[in-house]
């Protein structure tokens, strides 16, 4: 039997067609089966702790006790949940907003607290007025201005102790003495 070969326009639009077909299977299995499925976003995930972590020293558990967990108001009306770790001692779970983040506390020269989650490169810096939480990844502030009721009644003190305006200097003083 004889075949005819196709021209190569022919030969090109059927490649075309094949691959058409090919592609608009892709795409159709690609897409979620349901409603809830197509809400849900790979990286609202909850990160789960590397079972390989090792387990904090002396200094990381000291840490834990001045953290202030719970929820904490931040700028622009959002909130930061802090909790511990049900399942890890001296850990901590931070949520803000969808994203979920297993923090690690690292002890400072200054004093503050700082839980960090490495593998997503956020930071949660905790002073005794304020917190933040950074991108150390890309250097920047994800939020900032939050407070814990704790560290709100810390900041009413402080400013009720300082004279108006004033750094807590009153003139006059030195600071020698």
């Amino acid at each position: 039997m004889m075949m005819k070969r196709l021209s190569p326009l022919a030969t090109l639009l059927c490649a075309s067609l094949l691959a058409g077909n090919a592609w608009s299977a892709a795409v159709e299995n690609a897409k979620p089966k349901s409603r809830l499925a197509a809400k849900i976003k790979p990286e609202t995930a909850i990160a789960p702790l590397p079972a390989d972590e090792p387990a904090l020293n002396e200094e990381q558990m000291a840490v834990g006790p001045r953290v202030h967990a719970g929820e904490v108001a931040c700028e622009f009306n959002q909130k930061v949940q802090l909790t511990p770790h049900p399942d890890k001692p001296g850990r901590f779970r931070l949520q803000f907003g969808k994203m979920v983040y297993n923090m690690t506390p690292e002890p400072t020269s200054t004093g503050a607290v700082r839980l960090e989650d490495k593998a997503a490169g956020v930071v949660w810096l905790q002073i005794p007025t304020k917190s933040m939480l950074m991108n150390a990844k890309l250097g920047q502030r994800m939020v900032d201005s939050c407070q814990h009721a704790d560290q709100v009644s810390f900041a009413k003190n402080l400013s009720a102790a300082k004279p108006e305006g004033g750094i807590g200097i009153t003139p006059g003083t030195s600071i020698n003495n």
